[in-house]
């Protein structure tokens, strides 16, 4: 068995988290500076994460091969598998005529650029956050709001911000349950601090949002749509989060956003008039019966009918009886990891979960089957949609498995466990800095869940040393998380991918989201600070 060491150079922290960030690095210049499309970016820093593994911590070829192998797996399923099938079905409704209908029955509802990405990319994409996860939201509102005449690059932008607010309580809540079995914690006490350093910033998401579309001017227009917004959602996260769990959290708040927006819409509009640049005109909504209007909705429908069910208990469970555990060959238990990562040194476990029926990409799938039928796409139209929707998603694959195969390789080497202990060593700022381990965690990764995964005990083990509360800790993790998705490279290739976006827009997409993310990353590290010290 291999065992890893975190201070591999001269035992110097210092030295050993300058090499250790060398694939990070690699990351920044090639698509932040340079300039080079993220598939480039991911394959050259995936190789920066090699030589670091065998030059630095030499680790042994056959295994860091099986890690690299085991993240690519794991970004094709269930992460690619999601990304599919999602853009499966947006193209469904798009090359039936049917995006057509639902661009009318939204426009019905406002044709204000702003209150339309409040409704999709805020309210709509946080409902299919806390559903399925995983990529599905970016996915899906990024796709509509280019069909309603949103440039790609703004689209791709603009759902990127607004997937902040929900992702710690995604997928049913899957990111604060891994945290409470990595850690030990009690659920509901996680889930409820969790909710208290997310509630505070997700109350003002909404208005930041418009705020980086148009500036004050913009905002100052749909104040009342904003500010109702928010205060629906977080008020419902707040108290979902702290009185009843975190698996309805998202669901629940996303619905009285939703709700909320729609009713302000029957009675209220913006009294000045909105034009987004890079956007098409807005036109005048043609009116659609019923029966044609739901005919239009029915693939969404019937997304949300299938996650929902995907996510029930007992359903769940059926499913799950035909999942496949594999223990990777050459990686699985052949790691030892060592304090003070984790308390007592053991093998770090490499289990790859095929989980074909129960996955949200397989409720993705059923949705499309089920559109095929009232959309009445025959089965030769279906089969061509499948193969277009591969050509276009084929390089934004290549970065998530790449991405993923570089975030696994750090991982199952000890580079970002030597990154995390230097985060650690931060002492009476560890709070502040607690959030941005998180962060660190989910843009190496692309996941909350991942994130708590890598870095939860770690902070335990800190705030027990610090004599700092480790759920308060523990929690920050998670939310500091949810502020490092908007630049994981993993969400920047679905978004591209969805919106159709050229590759070289990529690396512009980027550096927009990048300095929001440092940005709204520290705000949640300084509420953190608050909760430590002062509350």
């Amino acid at each position: 068995m291999w065992q890893q060491n975190y201070t591999p150079v001269a035992d110097s922290l210092a030295v050993s988290t300058l090499l250790a960030s060398l694939p990070i690095f690699v990351l920044l210049l090639l698509i932040g500076i340079i300039r080079k499309p993220a598939w480039i970016a991911a394959l050259s820093g995936l190789g920066a994460a090699m030589v670091v593994a065998l030059g630095v911590y030499q680790m042994p070829v056959e295994t860091m091969l099986s890690a690299v192998g085991f993240g690519a797996a794991f970004g094709l399923f269930p992460i690619g598998w999601i990304v599919y099938w999602a853009i499966v079905l947006y193209r469904m409704t798009v090359d039936t005529g049917k995006f057509e209908i639902i661009k009318d029955s939204i426009g019905g509802l406002t044709d204000d650029r702003r209150l339309q990405a409040l409704l999709i990319a805020f309210a709509l994409g946080a409902f299919i956050e806390g559903a399925a996860g995983f990529g599905t939201p970016v996915a899906v509102a990024a796709a509509m709001m280019t069909g309603l005449g949103f440039s790609p690059f703004y689209s791709a932008g603009i759902c990127l911000l607004a997937n902040t607010a929900p992702v710690a309580f995604g997928s049913i809540g899957i990111p604060i349950f891994t945290l409470a079995g990595i850690t030990g914690l009690p659920l509901l006490d996680l889930s409820a601090w969790v909710g208290r350093i997310c509630a505070p910033v997700s109350l003002f998401v909404p208005a930041y949002l418009i705020l980086v579309m148009g500036g004050w001017k913009a905002l100052r227009g749909v104040m009342p749509a904003a500010a109702i917004c928010g205060v629906a959602f977080a008020g419902t996260q707040f108290y979902v989060s702290n009185y009843i769990g975190p698996q309805l959290t998202d669901i629940l708040s996303a619905l009285a956003a939703i709700i909320s927006l729609v009713i302000l819409f029957k009675i209220w509009k913006p009294a000045d008039v909105y034009v987004l640049e890079g956007a098409e005109a807005s036109v005048t909504p043609k009116r659609h019966s019923a029966a044609a209007t739901l005919q239009a909705w029915s693939p969404y429908l019937f997304l949300v009918l299938f996650v929902l069910l995907w996510g029930n208990d007992a359903i769940k469970a059926f499913l799950n009886q035909a999942t496949t555990i594999i223990a990777w060959p050459g990686l699985h238990n052949l790691v030892e990891r060592i304090p003070p990562v984790v308390g007592a040194a053991a093998p770090y476990k490499a289990e790859f979960a095929f989980n074909l029926f129960s996955a949200a990409g397989t409720a993705c799938l059923f949705a499309t089957l089920a559109s095929m039928i009232t959309l009445k796409i025959s089965p030769a139209k279906y089969v061509s949609i499948l193969a277009a929707t591969w050509r276009q998603l084929f390089l934004s694959m290549v970065t998530i498995a790449s991405v993923l195969g570089l975030a696994f390789l750090m991982n199952y080497c000890g580079a970002t466990a030597t990154l995390g202990l230097a985060f650690a060593a931060t002492g009476v700022l560890f709070p502040y800095f607690s959030a941005m381990l998180g962060w660190l965690g989910v843009f190496l990764t692309g996941s909350d869940t991942s994130a708590n995964a890598l870095f939860g005990n770690l902070q335990v083990v800190t705030a027990n040393r610090l004599n700092l509360d480790p759920i308060l800790m523990a929690a920050s993790n998670s939310s500091g998380g949810v502020m490092g998705k908007m630049i994981s490279l993993q969400s920047i290739a679905v978004a591209a991918a969805a919106t159709a976006m050229a590759t070289s827009e990529e690396a512009k997409l980027f550096r927009f989201t990048m300095r929001h993310s440092i940005f709204l990353a520290s705000v949640l590290g300084l509420v953190t600070t608050f909760y430590a010290y002062v509350l």
